[in-house]
This record gives structure tokens, C-alpha cells and sequence, in this order.
């Protein structure tokens, strides 16, 4: 990835509530129930992911009435975006279990 390029990642990516038509870009399994900006932004932060940009007002467009928020991610990074949303999937995952 150039380092001006950044990756897009909205919470709905991770909703298993949602179908992939509807916007959940990974399995069910990796899946959780009703995912929240600050889960994305913290599973980010903790897999050390690079130039973290927040923007909370942002509607994801499949859902433009909702304002779910998103995060946008830059910097040099040798992994596709398939292979950083699963990892932050499983971060939000593991966060979750130690919550509970």
C-alpha cells in the first residue's frame, strides 16, 4: 500500500446482523452482534496499525441513515484490507471475551 493511500473500515464490516449484500465483509464466525466505531478504533490501535483517522459523522452508504462512523487507516502496510479487517475482527472478538 503507497503510504497517501488509506483504507476505509466501517463498523458494518463486522455486524453480524448484517448480510454480506448488506455490507459484512467477513464471516459470520469472525462476526459479532452490533460492533461500535470505538471497538473498531481500539482493535486497530492495538494491532498497531498506522496513521488512524476517526470520522464519527460518516454513514456508511449502504445504511446512509445511520451514522455509524469509520475509520481510515494509511500508511505502509504489506496486507491486503481483507487480511486487516479479519485481524481487527479478531481483536474485537478477544477484546470482548476479556469484558466478559
Amino acid at each position: 500500500m503507497r503510504e497517501d493511500k488509506k483504507i476505509v473500515i466501517w463498523p458494518a464490516y463486522f455486524d453480524s446482523s448484517r448480510t454480506r449484500k448488506g455490507g459484512r465483509k467477513i464471516s459470520r464466525k469472525l462476526a459479532v452482534k452490533h460492533p461500535i466505531l470505538k471497538e473498531v478504533e481500539r482493535s486497530a490501535k492495538n494491532l498497531n496499525l498506522q496513521s488512524i483517522i476517526v470520522e464519527e459523522e460518516k454513514a456508511y452508504p449502504r445504511s446512509w441513515w445511520e451514522t455509524s462512523g469509520r475509520i481510515l487507516v494509511g500508511g505502509i502496510s504489506p496486507n491486503p484490507k481483507t487480511y486487516i479487517i479479519k485481524e481487527i475482527a479478531k481483536e474485537i472478538k478477544r477484546m470482548r471475551k476479556e469484558v466478559s
